[in-house]
């Protein structure tokens, strides 16, 4: 009697892998991701007699895109293949596991390391045979440039819906809600939130500070845009901070813009906030960038900080103070020397109080002397006199670049056969022209505020009226930001120990407002 011998079929244990890069649907009874875990269901009972058992456990990544493997169920399952709980990965199409080839190279190479097999139900190949990683390659790299295709796609259909003025989506904005009755979507005002968007706005151009800013909105108890999503989920609300708080305030959405990348487009939305506060809010903006709060002076002092300079290196001169034993010395010296060493630079460092009193003097001077006052006035029409040549040549650059888009705009439409690519090189144009515009409406209210600024010796004369008992009654950090505002340039010329001081036209007509004020009464 021959005895019969009985092999078992080792158990294979599949993996069940699901993704979809939106989550649109998901919430429906039998939704994308239970399709596709049913068709490899379907195809691992297909194949029982090979041992294969699918695993109870679920893998699926809804709302997640295959562009890379940050996504939680994926990484549990590299985990569980980690741990040898898997013998097989089972997915819907190759792309349901990545759309990147360096990612799916990464992936095949820790299948391989703990001996697990990859299978795609749709697409039939081996992955053990060099043939059938071939194919899985040539797939993938399909994969891969279909994505980069859709992706393009997508970036295209976004700039033509910002150049057409569409509210492109995203998180809603302070001010506006949006309309979902229309297709598409449009950005309504909301009148309440409206009123508090241009208070903000007001508000930064009396406080000029965005941290002060953003203290006084959440003492107000004012929070951020709080909208709710398609599920009813609400979002939104959090406290202001000056990043906030600055992401307002440049916001082009709140004049009835819509920006794409550099540019801005007239949008389909109503303003909230006038384009002249606006361009002011910017312009202060603009000035704090340059760090006027680093410029101020510590508790140390250095009342010149960011307005004295090297004459030799054209660099400024830091305010830097050195101790020894119980007395403290203060000096400014030249960054270049700082940085290189006194062989790049020889002017010498200066004693901070002498350097500073020697300032103050000579400011306190202009009052009651009739040359260094005539002195200030010409400094600032000189500088008004550059200032007007450079817009002026931006002006008339506009105005050419201007005629010729009009001239080229009526050649094109009085052809009689109009291509495709005459359509688009015309909007190109009027939005070309547009912009022109808006600059040259710039340049020109840029000129009227210079021509207003021009100094003249009774400007002079007010301004520094009373200039001693006002420089008494300010705080050293006040101090500063009179000096900041008057002194555009310090130069201390080492020859013959004079000091040359340059002046903001612009600086003497805000000191002379600041004498007009009442004084408060405590």
């Amino acid at each position: 009697m021959i005895a019969s011998k009985t092999t078992s079929t080792p158990t294979i244990r599949c993996a069940i892998y699901t993704r979809k890069s939106t989550d649109e649907g998901l919430d429906q009874e039998f939704n994308s991701l239970d399709a596709q875990r049913a068709a490899a269901e379907s195809f691992i009972r297909s194949q029982a007699e090979e041992g294969w058992v699918a695993i109870e456990d679920r893998y699926d990544d809804g709302g997640f895109s295959g562009g890379n493997i940050d996504r939680p169920a994926f990484q549990r399952l590299l985990e569980d293949i980690e741990d040898g709980k898997v013998d097989c990965v089972v997915v819907y199409k190759v792309d349901r596991l990545s759309r990147s080839l360096m990612d799916f190279s990464r992936v095949m190479e820790t299948f391989d390391k703990y001996g697990v097999s990859f299978v795609s139900v749709t697409q039939q190949f081996n992955t053990t045979h060099s043939m059938g990683r071939l194919t899985l390659n040539i797939l993938l790299s399909f994969a891969q440039f279909e994505r980069e295709i859709i992706g393009e796609r997508i970036r295209d259909k976004l700039a033509a819906n910002c150049r057409r003025g569409q509210w492109t989506g995203g998180y809603p904005v302070l001010g506006y809600d949006v309309d979902r009755t229309q297709r598409p979507p449009r950005l309504v005002i909301n009148a309440e939130e409206a009123v508090r968007v241009r208070r903000i706005f007001a508000m930064y151009l009396e406080l000029k500070s965005l941290l002060a800013v953003a203290e006084e909105l959440n003492r107000l108890r004012w929070c951020n845009k709080v909208w709710r999503t398609k599920k009813g989920d609400e979002k939104g609300g959090r406290e202001f901070n000056t990043g906030s708080v600055h992401t307002m305030l440049t916001n082009p959405i709140y004049i009835g813009r819509i920006k794409h990348k550099s540019e801005t487009y007239a949008g389909q939305h109503e303003a909230i906030v006038d384009e002249a506060i606006f361009e002011q809010v910017q312009s202060q903006l603009r000035a704090n960038q340059s760090n006027r709060s680093s410029r101020l002076p510590s508790k140390n002092g250095g009342l010149l900080k960011g307005i004295i300079r090297c004459p030799q290196c054209n660099l400024a001169m830091v305010h830097n103070v050195s101790r020894r034993k119980s007395r403290s010395y203060r000096y400014y010296t030249c960054v270049g020397a700082i940085k290189r060493g006194r062989k790049s630079c020889q002017h010498p460092s200066l004693p901070a109080a002498e350097i500073e009193n020697a300032v103050i003097e000579q400011v306190a001077c202009i009052a009651g002397d009739a040359d260094l006052r005539s002195e200030v006035v010409r400094q600032s029409q000189e500088a008004v006199k550059l200032q007007r040549a450079e817009f002026d040549m931006q002006r008339q650059q506009l105005k050419r670049q201007l005629s010729r888009d009009h001239a080229e705009v009526r050649r094109l439409s009085t052809n009689e056969t109009i291509s495709s690519i005459t359509t688009i090189r015309l909007a190109e144009l009027h939005e070309r022209i547009e912009r022109s515009e808006r600059k040259l409406r710039n340049v020109g209210k840029r000129l009227q505020e210079i021509d207003s600024g021009v100094l003249c010796e009774s400007d002079v004369d007010n301004a520094f009226a009373d200039f001693d008992g006002l420089w008494q009654n300010l705080s050293i950090r006040e101090q500063a930001e009179v000096l900041q505002l008057l002194i555009a340039k310090v130069e201390f010329d080492q020859s013959d120990c004079t000091i040359e001081i340059s002046y903001h036209a612009s600086g003497i007509a805000a000191l002379e407002s600041l004498n007009d004020e009442p004084e408060t009464v405590a």
